[in-house]
């Protein structure tokens, strides 16, 4: 009896041991193909990004800027109005004209989304390091092609897919729940485009599927490690 309890443990220990070094295998390769030790050096990164909604005249401007450690700010253009957000590695905040006049401070899932889209290298990069949790769940059909996905516990509880196309080892697909005015929403974002800027790939192409509708984001202009003075992350005055 002591004998087969002892043989199954060691079974046990094995068959971890196996998952953890497949999903190390995984992400190695990942890390390698999006050129991840050169996006590790990076201090700042700027985007600029057009944005349309399916089966709507709405076209939409977007900047997202972040800088290490753990500063982040994204700006929106929607006909006119301008709804800004910002974290400044410490506390988070918005002004959002469509939601009412004002600069309100994030609380709760918001700021804790914020503090994520601070993470200039992803989140997938180094993941335990952080405190995060990643478990390889197995190949799968993503949108006619194969990929791993990869069930992906943040270290405050919430809970991602990724898909990584099972050939080139970049992010094809994500699936998440975010908190957005209150509300929770399955948001659905597929990767169709990379573009590589000094050896690094990033997506610059997206569609993204809410409850809300479809979104498409195009980036048109990507800048790494050009200046950025902190003060653009904190809370303006109002």
């Amino acid at each position: 009896m002591k004998r087969t309890l002892f043989l199954t443990a060691l079974v046990l220990f094995a068959f971890v041991g196996i998952q953890a070094q497949t999903i190390d295998q995984v992400l190695e390769k990942h890390y390698k193909a999006t050129g991840h030790e050169k996006l590790a050096a990076v201090k700042t990164y700027y985007v600029k990004a057009k944005m349309s909604m399916t089966g709507m005249d709405m076209p939409m401007t977007m900047t997202i800027q972040m800088k290490k450690p753990d500063k982040f700010r994204i700006d929106m253009d929607v006909m006119g109005q301008k709804i800004e957000q910002g974290y400044d590695g410490e506390s988070g905040w918005m002004r959002n004209p469509m939601a009412g006049s004002g600069i309100t401070d994030l609380k709760g899932a918001e700021l804790k989304q914020a503090m994520n889209q601070a993470d200039l290298e992803g989140e997938l990069y180094n993941y335990a390091k952080k405190g995060h949790s990643a478990e390889l769940t197995g190949k799968v059909n993503a949108d006619g092609k194969e990929a791993y996905r990869i069930k992906f516990t943040n270290a405050d509880g919430s809970v991602k897919d990724y898909y990584l196309d099972a050939n080139t080892y970049l992010i094809s697909k994500i699936k998440a729940k975010v908190e957005s005015m209150g509300q929770t929403m399955d948001v659905e974002t597929k990767v169709l485009e990379y573009k590589e800027i000094n050896g690094i790939k990033i997506g610059s192409k997206m569609e993204v599927e809410t409850p809300m509708g479809a979104q498409s984001m195009t980036w048109e202009e990507i800048k790494l490690d050009g200046p950025m003075d902190d003060a653009i992350f904190a809370r303006p005055k109002e």
